[in-house]
């Protein structure tokens, strides 16, 4: 579902600023791989994720999403295949249009746009049906402003809306960071429900190696712009935080790990 080969991409090449923040990054996503990625300021994970969504153009490799070559797409028509959830749970909704209004706009996403009414009965009920799975209430307040929302509260509706039209793949970009614990847990918990619901192809970058371990099939761990550790399955399911530092250490030839990965 997501081909990765041999991307690189350097920031101020030349100068004295110059920053290699992935060199010869490949990765192979199957359908369905739920995949949690981890490593230290500056391991390339944020640029990863920018550049499989085209935020940033690669300088070199190829990005494949369902055998669609998109390496040369802009960001808005890489949309089509992509769902996003950032850090920041200001971004993602509009903050002065209310909720239904705000599903509407992530449900037409990629469509032609009509004169029709803007909200239709049918599809009101599908948004409470699918803000009830939330078990936030959500389901209730239809028509209040986004902005009155906790920022928990618009994480999850953000999640909602990457994923109402199931996207090829689905980028969370430590959609939890910016949460308190409790409310953290309980979106993790609704991505991981909908993304098994869905069968849908995650990348998420996450900071807590607990979390990396827990969710997902496969775990990936990077290093000065390299994927330095790759687990799946039975392996990973039997991870603890010792064996991923240990793991990271003898990969990346480095005990260097950030404190900002020890302390999550």
């Amino acid at each position: 579902m997501l081909e990765i080969i041999d991307i690189h991409k350097t920031f101020n090449a030349g100068t004295i600023n110059e920053k290699r923040a992935l060199q010869g990054v490949s990765l192979h996503l199957k359908p369905g791989d739920f995949v949690t990625v981890i490593g230290g300021n500056g391991a390339g994970k944020s640029t990863l994720m920018n550049s499989v969504s085209g935020a940033y153009p690669v300088d070199e490799g190829k990005i494949l999403i369902d055998g669609v070559d998109v390496t040369h797409l802009p960001e808005h028509k890489r949309a089509q295949y992509i769902g996003r959830v950032f850090q920041d749970p200001m971004m993602g909704t509009a903050a002065t249009m209310q909720i239904e209004e705000n599903l509407a706009l992530a449900a037409r996403r990629g469509k032609i746009r009509t004169l029709r009414t803007g909200i239709t009965k049918k599809e009101r009920a599908l948004y409470k049906e699918q803000l009830a799975t939330l078990g936030l209430g959500l389901e209730d307040r239809m028509t209040a402003k986004v902005g009155l929302l906790s920022g928990g509260q618009r994480q999850a509706l953000t999640l909602l809306m990457a994923t109402l039209q199931k996207p090829k793949l689905l980028l969370l970009d430590e959609h939890t960071a910016a949460l308190d614990p409790k409310t953290a847990a309980k979106v993790l918990e609704t991505t991981q429900r909908i993304v098994e619901r869905d069968n849908l192809t995650t990348l998420m970058i996450t900071h807590n190696m607990r979390d990396a371990i827990t969710y997902g099939n496969r775990l990936i761990m990077m290093y000065d712009g390299r994927i330095v550790v790759d687990v799946s399955g039975e392996e990973k399911k039997k991870l603890t935080v010792e064996q991923l530092l240990s793991l990271f250490s003898k990969a990346s030839g480095s005990d260097e790990v950030n404190d900002k990965l020890l302390l999550s």
